[in-house]
């Protein structure tokens, strides 16, 4: 690969004698992974898959996954470069805290916390990109989330709105990408000298607004996929010189991770604390972490206000007839929320903000339509645990719903007429509408396409 000679130059000085074997790992085949949602059904193509674990995760495998298949397309399964899946797990939150990852997009950091919360607490997912925000959206629905809040806010803006509120918050910058390079060299197009330290900049920026919404005692996990002392081992010094309240929690080195580099920055033998991710030491690209713990005494944390229900009585009614047919009397830690004929469950956790802009204000449970109500994909796919009526089809039957057929079940004993979420490989993937024998297409429009065995192999 052709690097840019001022990075090699860059390097070859920083790393001495490793420089030879960094630099020709640039030349390496890039490794593919996934993880597995543990919140989720694993079917006999997922563990035919599982063979080969990333050491450092109980989740991660290395291997290629197929975006069309039943897994993927079901959030049972979530495509993930190696060395990504570390941000992940040294964030790895408890159930029931409030968590916020800042920088979002695409869902790669969204959808491993998710895995860990369980369906618990608060997940605060922010992305300030309008442009990257919908496919954030469409990895939280898909990873079936129901404990999740998508913003689109600058963090100065989410400053505002929520002081001292999170137990945890993770920043994966926004940064130079030289971690990357081998896996995407058109990031070495909007690479120069400079550009480390411009970056540096706005991560300053980016982490002065996280630290007003961390309360104390809670977690910050800083990372970056670049090498760039700038970005890496000198904003950590930075941190930790303007903001004496932060320490540094040791990370375990494991499978070729290293701790990172003090003389890179200011000597603060702390430092040794975060850790490094380099291609020639290990199967994964460029990373950078740091985890930090916030000891404040002098803050005081008010009480947020949390948010109530917003919702007409026609709508109520439409709602509880929709949940008697589904045989429950409400769904669990959501307040009720109408946006226009929208009807979403908001987190119960979540506070009430009145200048955020908000993408996704919790689960979309469907849309209010004349005299009835219609349940969303989302919710369908949300549906792990919550008992709603199901009806098993096979994978060609599947391929035929994607496809937006209708298509002819044998119908359960006592079934009646109406919308029963469609189970296949014992994952939820959408709802379809009973009539008779038939099963009308529900599956999203947008989301259709052409599946055949082949091209929905896992």
């Amino acid at each position: 690969m052709k690097l840019p000679a001022a990075f090699e130059a860059k390097y070859r000085d920083l790393l001495g004698d490793q420089a030879p074997a960094f630099f020709a790992a640039f030349d390496e085949p890039v490794e593919k992974g996934f993880r597995v949602n543990p919140n989720k059904a694993t079917t006999p193509a997922m563990r035919a898959k599982m063979t080969d674990r990333v050491p450092y995760s109980s989740i991660g495998y290395y291997g290629r996954v197929n975006g069309n298949a039943l897994e993927h397309l079901a959030g049972a399964v979530y495509s993930q470069e190696p060395s990504a899946m570390t941000v992940g797990e040294f964030a790895r939150p408890n159930r029931g805290e409030r968590v916020l990852d800042l920088c979002a997009a695409p869902g790669g950091k969204t959808t491993h916390l998710l895995s860990y919360l369980e369906q618990t607490g608060l997940l605060v997912t922010n992305e300030i990109n309008p442009k990257r925000v919908t496919a954030l959206g469409d990895n939280v629905e898909r990873y079936g989330a129901r404990n999740t809040v998508i913003t689109n806010a600058s963090p100065a803006e989410l400053a505002k709105e929520l002081p001292h509120f999170f137990d945890r918050i993770l920043v994966d910058a926004p940064c130079s990408g030289e971690g990357m390079f081998r896996k995407d060299p058109a990031a070495m197009q909007y690479w120069d000298e400079d550009y480390p330290a411009a970056c540096a900049m706005r991560q300053r920026e980016i982490l002065t607004e996280a630290v007003k919404m961390l309360k104390p005692g809670g977690h910050l996990i800083y990372s970056t996929c670049t090498f760039a002392p700038e970005e890496d081992e000198q904003m950590m010094a930075w941190l930790l010189r303007t903001y004496p309240q932060f320490h540094l929690e040791d990370l375990p080195k494991s499978a070729g991770m290293v701790a990172a580099k003090p003389d890179w920055a200011d000597g603060n033998p702390e430092l040794t604390r975060a850790v490094r991710l380099f291609p020639h030491l290990m199967r994964g690209e460029g990373h950078f972490i740091a985890k930090l713990v916030y000891q404040d005494e002098t803050v005081v944390v008010k009480p947020h206000r949390v948010v109530r229900e917003k919702l007409a009585a026609g709508q109520r009614q439409l709602w509880d007839a929709f949940l008697q047919t589904m045989g429950v009397s409400a769904l669990p830690n959501l307040t009720l929320q109408a946006h226009g004929e929208q009807l979403y469950g908001v987190p119960a956790a979540m506070p009430v903000t009145r200048k955020l802009k908000v993408f996704r204000p919790g689960l979309l449970l469907g849309t209010f339509k004349k005299k009835r109500f219609e349940p969303s994909y989302a919710l369908a796919l949300a549906s792990d645990g919550l008992n709603l009526p199901s009806i098993t089809i096979d994978q060609d039957q599947w391929r035929q719903y994607v496809h937006g057929e209708t298509f002819q079940v044998n119908k359960p004993t006592g079934a009646k007429n109406g919308f029963y979420v469609l189970v296949c490989a014992g994952l939820p993937v959408g709802f379809g509408k009973l009539v008779g024998t038939t099963v009308k297409n529900f599956f999203p429009k947008g989301l259709r396409f052409l599946a055949t065995p082949e091209n929905t192999n896992l």
